[in-house]
């Protein structure tokens, strides 16, 4: 009996810290630099926005979770510039202020930093 509880505890420990390990390599980078042209750079708090946002899909619907995504889909054409910035970004920051909260930046040189 004693053995089948020892067993037992030492499972949930691996599977507890497993657990975190997953939780770790899902997390993504902590910030992100965009290319964004001659507009400038987006620099991008992603650890910020995850803690804010806790859901990934809400930025993430439109494109994968891997790094280089929004490169890769704009060079294909296959996601503008206004789907990220305007339908994703803006709209987001803009409603959290609207409500009160803590907001991102809703002007463009506020995300756009030219080096």
């Amino acid at each position: 009996m004693r053995k089948a509880v020892f067993s037992g505890a030492i499972a949930a420990v691996i599977f507890f810290v497993s657990g975190l390990f997953a939780a770790e390599i899902n997390q993504g980078a902590k910030d992100l630099v965009i290319p964004a042209g001659n507009q400038g750079d987006v620099h991008l708090p992603h650890l910020k926005h995850q803690e804010t946002l806790k859901d990934c899909m809400l930025c993430h619907v439109l494109y994968p979770q891997q790094s280089g995504a929004i490169q890769d889909l704009k060079q294909k054409g296959t996601l503008t510039q206004k789907q990220v910035m305007i339908t994703q970004c803006i709209k987001c920051h803009k409603a959290k202020k609207d409500a009160g909260e803590e907001s991102g930046p809703v002007s463009c040189r506020q995300c756009h930093i030219k080096s």
